[in-house]
């Protein structure tokens, strides 16, 4: 499992599911000036292509893992789970749509099953989600391009301060 390392990240922008097609697409601009000032951005998966980290780069570094509908140049070049440290926190990322459960919180979590975390951020589901379990932070962003059956679109901020806690942002 690949691991990575921010010890001065305190403020973290989290995103999935953008499913980027191209074609001139850009992401909605409150996204993009919501993420600004942040010290790091998880992708949760389901980019679809490479070229969707590049608007988010010019933010702030990436660190990204590869979903269920990402081009096979995606899946080749990111990983389907890894850990990151961020301050002192151990963050499991993931997409959620691989591990044993019910559902997709219950699937991200058996990702990591023998991994001690403090946060495990996944997408999949389309569906935010900011709640504790059993002392784990479970944080999933939803999707700030494609909402599905959700009444808004959201993504999300980390804060890594004396406790990690999460943030969803939503907007029309």
């Amino acid at each position: 499992m690949i691991e990575d390392s921010w010890p001065q990240a305190r403020r973290v922008g989290v995103v999935s599911d953008t499913h980027w097609r191209g074609g001139g697409r850009a992401y909605p601009e409150v996204l993009l000036r919501g993420l600004q000032g942040v010290d790091l951005i998880l992708h949760a998966g389901d980019l679809v292509t490479l070229a969707a980290l590049e608007p988010l780069w010019l933010i702030a570094p990436v660190v990204a893992v590869a979903g269920n509908v990402d081009e096979m140049a995606v899946r080749a070049a990111l990983p389907d789970r890894r850990v990151v440290q961020i301050g002192p926190y151990r963050v499991g990322l993931t997409h959620g749509h691989r591990g044993v459960g019910r559902n997709t919180p219950e699937r991200a979590l058996t990702t990591f099953e023998f991994v001690p975390l403090d946060a495990v951020v996944f997408g999949h589901s389309h569906e935010p989600l900011c709640e504790e379990r059993d002392g784990v932070l479970l944080f999933n962003p939803g999707s700030p391009t494609d909402r599905r059956f959700q009444p808004e679109f959201s993504f999300g901020i980390l804060h890594a301060a004396e406790r990690l806690w999460g943030e969803i942002r939503r907007f029309r």
